[in-house]
């Protein structure tokens, strides 16, 4: 194994990196993409980008929640917000990202006098609901298939409790239907895919296969430590270089292949897939997830008929771009100037897990 048994880094640095620039001689260029927000944070707080080869090139897809959530979602929560007697609970990345008008965001909403709660889980939506049922509480759920069981458990508990002054604005997303449509679009140049560890564990490592089977795409699906990132460059950069395409799973300590039956079950119990727009890749068709018909009480997009407009993103903003992997974060006209931490215009720079705040946290560069 070329990582120690607490996974916290490769006892063989120079080894692993000698062996990854000979096999890169034999790639020619690569362009390998992470779609998972905690690896981007990951990658950039490792130094990672800086230690491989010239020829080898990581670079961040649609793997953060927030910033794949487009500016027509964030609208519609921000117009909810607004209605009286409605409370509005959500993760707190989200109360900073602007819907289609710079500065416009939940906190300022908040900041102006509406009933906005930052919460840790949809649980912590659910008490709030219980302990005030003179208010309508909705929790606006984000996330992948890595949130979504959570998210679907606090609802079937909504139910047992008939709490039902308690609701869900679902835009969680599913990441099989958006890599899709990621390496089939016009400028897609991907050569390989570190696979999120997070998602897999839920939906499994074979749930990847679709990419070297389908589409000729190496996959590993990785860990978080540094070894672990190290050891899934190598393999893919291995894969190129022997001219195979295959899935791997390097998380076996965690990810099975067969994912976690509980949490599917309960997630397909509650949700079902529907088309939907992602930031950056347009319409996904089953790139979402709907609260199913048995459970339309609690669906907070019916309750008070929400509507999502299609609405175009703010001026300069390279978010859409940068989520393709398209663009570097520092490639943007706004980034470290009209766009910081302080004073984001755009999701990836808000939220944790975005390129855009990963590369001006770390001072990354491609």
């Amino acid at each position: 194994m070329l990582y120690d048994t607490q996974f916290q880094r490769p006892k063989d640095v120079p080894e692993v990196l000698s062996k990854l620039s000979a096999l890169s001689e034999r790639t020619g260029p690569l362009r390998l993409m992470e779609i998972c927000g905690t690896h981007t944070m990951a990658i950039a707080k490792t130094g990672l980008k800086s230690l491989l080869p010239e020829a080898v090139t990581l670079i961040s897809g649609p793997g953060c929640p927030v910033c794949v959530t487009p500016a027509g979602e964030m609208d519609a929560v921000l117009t909810l917000s607004g209605q009286p007697g409605v409370t509005v609970a959500t993760y707190g990345d989200l109360l900073r990202v602007p819907g289609s008008r710079k500065g416009i965001s939940l906190l300022r909403q908040k900041a102006l006098g509406a009933s906005v709660e930052a919460v840790y889980s949809p649980m912590d939506a659910l008490a709030f609901a219980d302990a005030h049922p003179e208010r309508e509480v909705v929790f606006v759920g984000v996330g992948f298939e890595t949130t979504a069981p959570g998210t679907a458990a606090c609802l079937l508990e909504a139910a047992r409790k008939e709490v039902f002054n308690f609701s869900v604005f679902c835009l969680l997303k599913r990441t099989e239907p958006a890599l899709r449509t990621l390496v089939t679009a016009p400028d897609a140049a991907v050569n390989g895919f570190l696979c999120p560890g997070h998602v897999a564990a839920i939906t499994g490592a074979e749930s990847f296969a679709f990419l070297p089977q389908e589409y000729g795409l190496p996959a590993v699906v990785s860990g978080f430590e540094a070894a672990d990132l190290v050891y899934s460059v190598l393999e893919l950069v291995r894969m190129a270089a022997d001219g195979k395409a295959e899935l791997k799973n390097e998380y076996v300590r965690l990810v099975k292949p067969e994912g976690n039956p509980a949490a599917l079950a309960m997630m397909h119990q509650v949700f079902e897939p529907c088309t939907c727009h992602w930031r950056g890749l347009g319409e996904v068709k089953g790139g979402g997830m709907a609260i199913r018909s048995e459970y339309e009480r609690f669906d907070a997009g019916k309750r008070f008929g929400i509507r999502i407009e299609e609405t175009e993103e703010i001026p300069g903003c390279s978010c859409a771009e940068i989520i393709r992997g398209v663009k570097a974060p520092q490639e943007c006209p706004l980034f470290g100037s009209v766009c910081t931490p302080a004073d984001p215009v755009g999701p990836c720079m808000v939220s944790s897990e975005g390129a855009c705040a990963a590369a001006w946290k770390y001072r990354t560069v491609r």
